[in-house]
């Protein structure tokens, strides 16, 4: 019997879907845990289109997105619009 690694990107098919794992990383997750999320949202969207969109080259983007990187927060504004979503505070209830 053959086992396949669990790959996220394969799942992450609709809008609705990044949207609801970003803001759930956001939520319940580390600085690294949001930039690998973003990373695989890019994967399943396309690292070339995500590069062309947002106006980094595919190597700095596949940099930027790495395991263990610290991306400028402006590369990550950059990639959020590329893939089609953006930064937004809310007071937080009591």
């Amino acid at each position: 019997m053959e086992i396949s690694k669990f790959d996220i990107a394969d799942y992450l098919d609709s809008n609705e879907m990044i949207a609801e794992y970003l803001n759930e990383v956001l939520e319940q997750g580390s600085e690294n845990d949001l930039i690998t999320a973003i990373g695989n949202v890019a994967k399943a969207i396309g690292m070339t289109k995500i590069a062309e969109k947002s106006g980094l080259s595919r190597p700095s983007l596949y940099k930027a997105l790495s395991d263990g990187s610290k991306p400028q927060f402006s590369t990550i504004i950059k990639v959020l619009k590329a893939i089609g979503g953006q930064v937004k505070v809310n007071p937080i209830s009591a």
